[in-house]
């Protein structure tokens, strides 16, 4: 390259830097001059008020059968007749599963008889040892062998009842594991019965909330099945032991509606009684600068901004509970306040 056009290039470019400096020179001072034209800038603003805040608590669990049992059988045999299908509700007491009962039966009559007969020959020696015809070595033998008899009278009892399987409680058949003609063994699970007259929601509450909660609290149930409809519960236990994420079972007890049926194992909605209930200072969550750890808001002040620091407590969808930095009656700027710094004046539109 020559040594004329490498001058005339650094010319160029000295130029061109030249020109650059002096357009954002004049911008400049055009931003300046507008921002000395701005008198007031704009804002819409809101008056500081209190009002009733109403803490509730909201929370997802689990309908569960109030009582759920399975039906073991403690005798074995072959089944002979079944009484039970799934869907059907059997009051409790009611045999489900009957075993062949031949065999036990028998054994129960035998020992009913004989031990009605150790009776009557306990009561002969008793009269005659009254009368002092049987010595007490008699006596005692009647009567070791009455108490022989009425155990070998109860266990053939229990085992012949036992051939018959029953559920303790009312409800509705939810499983039966045998059909006729099956032999089963002892401890084997037949069936299931559960009764959901009553049911129960598990939930796992937070430490922060379980002790705003009482045992005996009425609550609110909605399901996502029923639309619109709600169902009353009661808390009736609350854990005294957290898990590993720090939440603590509660239990909800309801009634089952007859008009809206659930099932266990259903979602439901719990909505708690009103954890507090109090006057606070609230603000709209659009006056908010930065975040609700380090929450600011300006607040007018003649016709000039200053911006405050404020605590925050709780919150809802669009509004903010103040704990401190405001005072009932605050004027504070809602919109516009992207625009301001300390000290500048505005201009109230609404």
């Amino acid at each position: 390259m020559s040594k004329n056009l490498k001058y005339f290039a650094i010319a160029v470019i000295a130029f061109i830097v030249i020109i650059v400096i002096l357009l954002h020179n004049k911008s400049q001072i055009r931003a300046a001059e507008y921002v000395e034209k701005i008198d007031a800038y704009p804002v819409n603003v809101y008056t500081v008020g209190s009002k009733h805040i109403t803490d509730h608590l909201n929370l997802v669990g689990t309908i569960q059968a109030n009582n759920d049992v399975p039906i073991v059988s403690e005798a074995l045999g072959k089944v002979i007749k079944v009484s039970a299908q799934v869907g059907d509700f059997k009051k409790g007491g009611s045999t489900l599963i009957q075993l062949d009962d031949e065999v036990e039966f028998a054994a129960f009559k035998t020992s009913e008889v004989n031990y009605l007969n150790a009776q009557k020959d306990y009561e002969r020696y008793q009269a005659l040892s009254a009368e002092k015809s049987v010595t007490d070595s008699q006596l005692e033998t009647a009567k070791l062998a009455l108490q022989s008899a009425e155990a070998q009278y109860v266990t053939s009892k229990k085992a012949y009842e036992d051939t018959k399987i029953v559920t303790p409680i009312s409800g509705i058949v939810t499983s039966r594991n045998v059909d006729l003609g099956d032999y089963i063994q002892k401890n084997n699970t037949v069936a299931e019965v559960v009764d959901i007259a009553t049911l129960k929601a598990m939930i796992n509450v937070s430490e922060q909330d379980v002790f705003n909660l009482k045992v005996g609290d009425k609550v609110q149930i909605t399901t996502d099945v029923y639309s619109g409809v709600t169902f009353e519960g009661k808390i009736k236990t609350i854990g005294s032991k957290g898990d590993a994420a720090h939440t603590y079972p509660v239990e909800v007890d309801l009634s089952n509606s007859k008009e809206h049926p659930l099932k266990a194992g259903m979602f439901a909605h719990i909505l708690f009684s009103p954890a507090s209930n109090s006057i606070s200072l609230i603000i709209p969550r659009d006056a908010l600068l930065g975040s609700i750890k380090d929450a600011q808001v300006y607040v007018i002040q003649g016709s000039v901004a200053k911006l405050r620091n404020l605590v925050i407590g709780t919150s809802s969808n669009n509004t903010l509970e103040v704990l401190s930095g405001l005072q009932e009656g605050d004027i504070v700027v809602i919109n516009g306040q992207n625009n301001l710094k300390e000290n500048y004046k505005v201009k109230i539109i609404r």
